[in-house]
């Protein structure tokens, strides 16, 4: 079976996870971006996580119970090139017997506003297959130029990271807003991710246990059209945390689940 991992980087755009099968994409890494959407953007209610947060994930593909792992943790809020910011960071590895296979080490962070958390900088530090690559990028909004090393993206005002994105969707207040719109940078392109609340109260059952959960459905769009046969799916959980408990995703080569296994605080 030729497990040689998908080049369908748009999954990025929204759930950094799901990078596990992803990563590496086939895109130019040049610096001007598309334009995309900053309409439709209410900051967080609030900001339901704190620094030492932790939260533990198996990924389920194809007819591996667990071909993956995933960390999620938030660290700080600490001053960053002037601003306070949130760092989250992302890692994810490859598990026996998929790591036979396929060997994949990745990790991702953001730096993201504490305000409104949009991103000040996104880094990838990618080992897959014994080759390595990082990538720094800072954000320029509005024209603005960035400082500090690394490759300057400039981005539409309101842009989120990939990663970011994530804990920005756990602060929306959904009972008030249905629905947002922003642009979002994966590490490499610039979309245009469209989230709707689809289901507001659910349940879900996942390794660490079963919740009472909203589910936020998010379709990704480049140049104002829909990426084809790419949905995604988040479950918040009913809690004062508003825990991402399940992330699924619908895709050329399958479906993947992303379930919580473990939080710790």
């Amino acid at each position: 079976m030729n497990l040689r991992w998908p080049t369908t980087h748009i999954m990025s755009a929204v759930f950094v996870p799901l990078l596990v099968l992803s990563l590496l994409a086939a895109t130019q890494p040049g610096t001007r971006q598309e334009k995309a959407s900053a309409r439709e953007q209410p900051k967080p209610a609030r900001v339901p996580f704190r620094a030492g947060e932790t939260l533990s994930y198996q990924v389920r593909w194809a007819n591996f119970l667990n071909a993956a792992t995933v960390r999620l943790s938030v660290r700080g809020p600490r001053m960053f090139s002037g601003r306070e910011a949130w760092h989250f960071q992302a890692v994810a590895h490859t598990v026996d017997p998929v790591r036979l296979l396929y060997s994949l080490d990745d990790q991702f962070d953001s730096l993201s506003d504490v305000g409104d958390l949009t991103s000040i900088q996104f880094e990838m530090r990618i080992r897959e297959q014994g080759e390595e690559e990082t990538k720094i990028s800072r954000m320029s909004q509005e024209g603005q130029p960035a400082k500090g090393d690394g490759t300057t993206v400039r981005v539409p005002a309101g842009t989120r990271d990939a990663l970011g994105m994530i804990y920005y969707l756990r602060g929306v207040d959904w009972a008030k807003t249905r629905q947002i719109r922003a642009p979002v940078y994966d590490g490499r392109k610039l979309y245009d991710a469209r989230a709707r609340l689809e289901l507001e109260n659910g349940r879900v059952t996942v390794p660490a246990g079963t919740y009472s959960a909203s589910r936020i459905e998010v379709r990704v769009y480049e140049k104002e059209k829909e990426v084809p046969q790419t949905r995604f799916w988040l479950w918040l959980a009913q809690n004062p945390a508003r825990t991402p408990v399940l992330m699924e995703a619908e895709l050329p080569f399958g479906t993947l689940r992303v379930e919580l296994r473990q939080v710790r605080e």
